[in-house]
């Protein structure tokens, strides 16, 4: 696990600023502790950091290639590494370390996109041949690793594993994009290949982008993978539960290869505990899990994790954290380089703070959610995909909107008499519904929230777009398929595995998901919805193949996140957030927001009339982003 960075001279062979890409790969150092690297040559600059997991010795980087063609600068682990060396050596290559980077570079060099499909792992690389002078970028499949571009005003294209790196370079002059602004305070993230900044993207994941110098422009990235879902699978679930597990333990065994010291995180829910179960029962030696309370939350799961690690003799570390909010939020703001609104970044960074003290790598349960439909919004989404289907649109949207206008807004009232939602939910279009699902603000207080002028600005842009988009790839009539779908290219790369990757990285931990192993998600993808949601219980195929292994009061309790009491937070008379953004300025002078309007917000949920905590969240890492970065805003 590392950091690359990398600059290109898109018109010619003039030299590279040494200082420059030094400044990039300083600002990754915490992606690698362990050394730094850099290939410098007349139009290419190549650096890399490096936290070292595989041949500690012979694994350093930018990696030239026997022949001195290949130029290699990589960030991830390539698991099948060992099969590639034995392949290699049946085609008379010569290696010289024992390690995946050597694997990688010569397969690339022999296959160039043809070693793609041969790799199994998470990766980001860039891969420099000398001969043509061409620079390929790539992205694993699932988007684990992370890749950011952009190209200068005098012709330079710079890629960082980071978006801050690109920033520390100092050759670019960046400009907050409006339209991302909408985009993040639609999804609390900004989705790939976008980013906060205009002119500058995300490699999308699974895709790759080859520029040959001299270049005129920067090709479209090329997709070299994708899933569909397709309910294809030939059996019932007992025969999918025990092809799973099958997987399951391929997946675990082969991410379990490390030369340091290698751990899991346990929270007590089915994913963690699934994970663990096949790492005890393939080991010879105890496994190291970590899990961490919190003072604040609305449970505790460290008693079904002291039941994991009792049952499977694992050596367990635990302990309780205080979330010291206030303080945490700018330095979360700064790790992601753009604004990010998940809360649950902060007990995130604390686990993986606790975690890095015991192992540098951990296996982690992610995944699990968007594979085997695990998220509570999946049933409701479906209830209300029924109540679509009895009664045309034009019929629907009138009725549903006035029942939406009328219906008070009961924020903290219990679900079922929440209605206000539902009912302007089913007033909507399919896509148009599941966006609402998977944003973290309704789009009537993002437009309330956002200042008129800026929004008539971005009024050619919807957020639901990217939703609409996908739903029509997904290809598939069945609702839960293609809310799948959607969550695997949005959700999944944007939110989730960008969450864990920071907040990781941040202590130099390396977190392996073996359910994302391309495999097993390509099977996934075959399974029939009855074998993954039947009622409100999700997973059922993953909860069906641990049953041996994990104790069923684990495996069927109510689904728990990490509940924070955000809403408390922002009403309390000491260390409240808000006071962030009581004592700046620039979220008000940005030209983005009806200060008024906000300022009307904060009232009402600090008088406990609205709970307006999500809205008020979002835009306070929003100041915080603004505080780390002081930029302008283009369209």
């Amino acid at each position: 696990m590392c950091g690359i960075a990398g600059i290109l001279d898109m018109k010619g062979q003039r030299q590279i600023d040494r200082d420059a890409l030094m400044r990039m790969t300083d600002a990754l150092a915490h992606r690698g502790p362990d050394g730094e690297g850099f290939f410098i040559e007349d139009g290419i600059g190549l650096g890399h950091r490096r936290l070292a997991i595989i041949d500690l010795a012979g694994g350093t980087q930018p990696f030239a290639t026997h022949s001195g063609t290949t130029v290699l600068s990589f960030n991830g682990e390539i698991y099948n590494y060992a099969d590639l060396r034995q392949s290699l050596g049946q085609r008379s290559i010569a290696l010289r370390t024992q390690s995946d980077t050597e694997a990688l570079a010569e397969l690339w060099e022999m296959d160039g996109s043809g070693a793609l499909p041969q790799l199994t792992g998470m990766f980001a690389f860039a891969a420099w041949n000398k001969q043509t002078r061409t620079l390929t970028l790539v992205r694993d499949r699932l988007g684990e690793k992370p890749l950011y571009y952009a190209v200068t005003d005098d012709g330079f294209l710079l890629f960082a594993s980071e978006l801050p790196a690109l920033i520390a370079s100092g050759l670019l002059t960046p400009e907050i994009s409006a339209t991302a602004v909408k985009d993040y305070f639609a999804y609390g993230y900004v989705p790939d290949p976008g980013t906060i900044y205009s002119g500058v993207y995300k490699l999308p994941p699974a895709t790759s982008l080859t520029v040959k110098a001299p270049a005129e422009a920067i090709p479209a990235p090329v997709p070299y993978w994708q899933v569909q879902m397709r309910d294809t699978h030939q059996g019932d679930i007992r025969k999918a539960s025990e092809e799973l597990l099958d997987l399951l333990d391929s997946a675990v065994r082969s991410q379990m290869v490390a030369d340091v010291p290698l751990g899991a995180f346990l929270s007590g829910g089915v994913d963690s505990s699934g994970i663990v179960s096949a790492m005890a029962l393939q080991s010879d030696t105890a496994i190291r899990t970590t899990t961490i309370g919190f003072s604040e939350g609305s449970h505790d799961e460290r008693d079904y994790a002291r039941q994991m690690s009792s049952i499977y003799g694992t050596q367990h570390t635990e302990e309780v954290a205080t979330l010291d909010v206030t303080s945490l939020i700018p330095r979360i703001a700064a790790i992601y380089g753009e604004p990010f609104a998940d809360t649950s970044t902060l007990p995130t960074y604390l686990v993986c703070q606790k975690t890095r003290q015991q192992v540098t790598v951990a296996l982690s349960g992610d995944g699990g959610d968007e594979l085997f439909a695990g998220y509570r919004r999946y049933p409701f989404y479906l209830k209300e995909e029924r109540v679509r289907g009895l009664m045309p649109h034009a019929l629907r949207q009138p009725l549903f909107s006035t029942l939406a206008r009328l219906y008070p807004a009961l924020d903290d009232a219990p679900r079922p008499l929440r209605l206000k939602s539902g009912f302007r939910s089913l007033s909507e279009t399919t896509a148009e519904s599941y966006f609402r699902a998977v944003t973290i603000n309704r789009p009537e207080d993002v437009q309330s929230m956002l200042h008129g002028d800026f929004m008539n600005a971005t009024a050619d842009h919807h957020s639901v777009q990217h939703v609409e988009k996908l739903m029509d790839k997904a290809d598939t009539d069945d609702p839960l398929l293609a809310a799948q779908y959607v969550d695997l290219n949005t959700w999944l790369p944007g939110r989730m595995l960008t969450k864990v990757d920071r907040a990781s990285m941040a202590h130099s931990l390396e977190v392996r998901p073996p359910l994302l192993d391309h495999r097993l998600v390509e099977w996934a993808s075959k399974l029939p919805p009855q074998h993954k949601l039947e009622g409100h219980e999700g997973k059922l195929v993953l909860k069906r193949a641990l049953e041996k292994r994990v104790p069923r009061d684990i495996l069927y309790r109510p689904k728990q996140g990490f509940g924070l009491p955000v809403a408390d937070w922002l009403r309390a008379e000491q260390n409240n957030p808000l006071q962030l953004l009581a004592s700046s300025n620039r979220w008000r002078t940005s030209g983005m927001f009806d200060v008024s309007r906000v300022e009307t917000m904060i009232s009402e949920h600090k008088k406990s009339q609205r709970n307006l905590s999500q809205e008020l969240w979002s835009l306070i890492m929003f100041e915080a982003f603004l505080s780390t970065e002081t930029r302008t805003v283009s369209g």
